[in-house]
């Protein structure tokens, strides 16, 4: 936690901001010669820096260009890699055009397809690579009207291309046109249409609106800093809530600088050559390099020793208020470029100790929780005031409570506040499920500790109840499993046995690298599983009985996942039925 005084600090000030058009405005004033963006084009090794100016007169020709296409108040699909012409889409559509919709650029085709119909989008503007797919989408698809490449430079046939499009918009401006211009925005009406993780048969389309993204920034910047200063490496996809509204939106409203990241193995290099100070990320990939971090300093054992010591001095002289972190560790710090002050961890929990441990390095990291619905953040960390074990505190304008709380004190955690969604695209029945009296029922499980920190412990939905009424949490169980130096990652479900109760059962993946260190030799299967079976067993000792894991399997490919990491439990349910 930070220090005993740390809850009493003021939170940051932040400009009140009505809406996204409003927001631009502001940060293009304010910062219109520092660079709003750093890219790669094709075949470059550096960073292109763009300006804010250049970024709002880009948004505004867009903007008037598909407005001229008479797209006013139409859906607009976007399907394609994080890169600059997504973000231009993204606020020249919602910003007095109409209603957009992030589609995940890692779906098969017919989910594509599928989505691009659920959501009744009249135009869909796309990266290059997927024409093909669109081509064939449109020839079934009658509502979608334009079909807009971002990388062809001149139109063909029924494709239209980015560039052409903008140039018309630059022209139309310059001709007078203001319609986009001057378009108002109601805020509180949806301009935001997001599908659920999911296959297309259970995902759900969450409509956001001006007000719900608005209200998320102004209440997560105002808990931890984020300022001009900050440079971020954009890592996760730019489809998901997450990414979206914390990072990108998010650093437009503070008026940062955004570098897209190459592709996950290159994220060290980009942290360097883009001089990032913060970066938005996973438990996966943050333990991924944490990890890293640690097997580097092990190859040399005096090493080890040396960075072990001075964590222990430096944690003992932070105490007194000397920080020497960037100092001692200057050598981890020059890996990532030397810059990098801020982690930010979601869609999961995160391991307290990896948290912890980048902190004793010199490199900050908080965590937060939050849903789609939710625009999405609803608890976070402060930079001053934190717990590692905690998902975060309620943002400043947000209710949480535990809705029919257990002895202990747990329950379904349920949601109140100006980010919450105006409720799921022609489902009124699901709407009516998740939202009762004001509340966001958000399914998931958790509790409120004495200091007002949320604790989430699994999915509402992923609970196993067993015959003498235990309930378990799954997710509880993987956190310890895969804290395991033997164990890449984990999954635990409820095995039906002959008695007709559920039987605490775990899909493992092996770490093999780990596996291989410790045998110095290839392992064989029957290696693999006692090594598991003996960690499994060392675990079920710390926990109660009906915890314990009676049954585990052995996987060699990675699990099932969402793009931000986590694992399709129903895949993986349906992929064992299959199996059996």
């Amino acid at each position: 936690m930070g220090n005993n005084t740390s809850y009493k600090k003021p939170l940051y000030e932040v400009a009140k901001i009505r809406d996204l058009k409003e927001m631009l405005e502001l940060s293009s004033m304010l910062f219109a010669q520092k660079n709003a963006f750093l890219i790669k084009h094709k075949g470059k090794e550096n960073y292109t820096p763009i300006t804010y100016a250049k970024y709002k007169r880009d948004v505004d020709a867009f903007g008037t260009a598909l407005t001229d296409c008479n797209l006013t108040g139409e859906k607009v699909a976007l399907i394609g890699e994080n890169r600059y012409e997504w973000a231009v889409t993204y606020l020249s559509v919602v910003n007095g055009m109409g209603i957009i919709v992030p589609i995940d650029k890692e779906l098969p085709e017919n989910e594509i397809q599928s989505l691009c119909e659920r959501s009744e989008a009249s135009a869909v503007i796309f990266s290059g690579k997927y024409i093909d797919v669109i081509k064939r989408i449109a020839i079934t698809n009658k509502k979608l009207k334009y079909l807009i490449d971002m990388d062809i430079s001149e139109d063909q046939e029924d494709v239209i291309s980015y560039n052409q499009l903008m140039k018309k918009g630059y022209s139309l401006i310059d001709g007078g046109d203001k319609r986009f211009l001057d378009a108002k925005i109601n805020p509180e009406v949806m301009n935001i249409l997001l599908f659920t993780s999911g296959t297309t048969a259970d995902s759900k389309a969450v409509m956001l609106s001006h007000t719900n993204i608005c209200a998320d920034l102004m209440g997560m910047c105002s808990m931890t800093y984020i300022g001009p200063e900050d440079t971020f490496l954009s890592v996760l996809p730019l489809h998901h809530t997450y990414e979206c509204t914390c990072g990108f939106l998010c650093q437009i409203y503070r008026g940062c600088t955004i570098a897209y990241c190459e592709g996950l193995r290159h994220i060290a290099r980009n942290l360097k050559e883009a001089k990032a100070t913060m970066m938005v990320s996973v438990p996966l990939i943050l333990e991924s390099i944490y990890k890293h971090i640690w097997d580097q300093i092990s190859k040399n054992k005096g090493t080890h020793i040396k960075i072990e010591i001075a964590v222990v001095i430096s944690n003992f002289l932070r105490k007194i208020g000397i920080d020497i972190r960037k100092t001692l560790f200057k050598q981890i710090h020059q890996s990532f470029g030397g810059n990098l002050r801020l982690l930010v961890s979601g869609a999961a929990g995160i391991n307290p100790k990896v948290a912890k441990g980048f902190r004793d390095l010199g490199i900050d990291l908080i965590q937060g929780y939050g849903l789609t619905e939710c625009a999405p953040i609803v608890a976070l960390n402060r930079d001053v005031y934190y717990k590692d074990s905690a998902a975060g505190l309620q943002l400043p304008d947000v209710e949480l409570r535990i809705d029919q709380p257990l002895a202990d004190g747990s329950g379904e955690i349920i949601a109140k506040g100006r980010n919450v969604m105006l409720g799921y695209f022609k489902n009124e029945q699901a709407t009516a499920g998740a939202i009762k009296d004001g509340w966001f029922h958000t399914g998931d499980l958790g509790f409120i500790d004495k200091d007002g920190f949320v604790h989430v412990t699994g999915r509402k939905k992923d609970v196993i109840v067993t015959k003498n009424g235990k309930n378990v949490y799954p997710e509880e169980i993987e956190k310890v499993l895969n804290r395991s130096k033997y164990i890449e990652e984990s999954m635990i479900w409820g095995k039906p046995d002959k008695d007709g109760d559920l039987q605490i059962s775990a899909i493992v993946v092996p770490n093999l690298d780990n596996i291989r260190n410790e045998l110095k030799a290839e392992p064989t299967k029957a290696q693999v599983d006692l090594i598991i079976a003996k960690e499994i067993k060392g675990i079920n000792n710390k926990m109660p009985i009906y915890r314990h894991i009676k049954d585990f399997s052995i996987r060699e490919e990675e699990l099932i996942k969402t793009t931000t990491q986590k694992v399709k439990r129903h895949k993986e349910i349906e992929r064992i039925k299959e199996t059996c």
